[in-house]
């Protein structure tokens, strides 16, 4: 079993786990508040925290598992508020990657960002430029489907 600790965020969309990845200040906690939003609003399936600002990673069964950090379950940083309590997932399967802060990201992307490597396994990944507001395009990711048949998965 490989494990691996990350800066990142997370978290699970109906079945699928969403891994926020950024420099420090681009928007990782602000994507997941507003992606936990969005499901309860009814924009997207019911989403949950798995964790904000360290997760660990592990492979089981040929896929990638997401959790909080111990010391961190069940906290995110809102801005403005400070370290809030929230409803959180103890871990998920990760099956989507997003970049924040992406210098690959464009307005049509070239085929081969749509994927990443994390601890040996290929997921599908959205690059989102900086200062883009990235809810819309994980939300289209999540509730349309590709016209290009060959992108990864979580894309069709």
């Amino acid at each position: 079993m490989t494990a691996a600790t990350v800066h990142a965020s997370a978290v699970q969309t109906g079945d699928i786990g969403i891994l926020i990845r950024g420099p420090s200040g681009a928007g990782k906690s602000r994507l997941a508040f507003e992606l936990i939003l969005a499901g309860r609003a009814g924009y997207l399936p019911p989403t949950q925290l798995i964790g904000d600002d360290r997760l660990l990673l592990r492979v089981q069964d040929g896929r990638l598992h997401a959790q909080p950090a111990p010391e961190l379950e069940g906290l995110i940083e809102i801005r403005g508020l400070g370290i809030r309590h929230c409803d959180f997932v103890p871990q998920a399967v990760v099956g989507l990657v997003v970049d924040l802060s992406a210098v690959d990201a464009a307005r049509m992307p070239e085929q081969d960002s749509f994927c990443t490597s994390l601890c040996g396994i290929r997921i599908p990944r959205i690059p989102i430029g900086e200062g883009f507001d990235a809810v819309p395009l994980v939300a289209a990711a999540l509730l349309t489907s590709p016209l290009d048949a060959s992108l990864p998965a979580a894309f069709s």
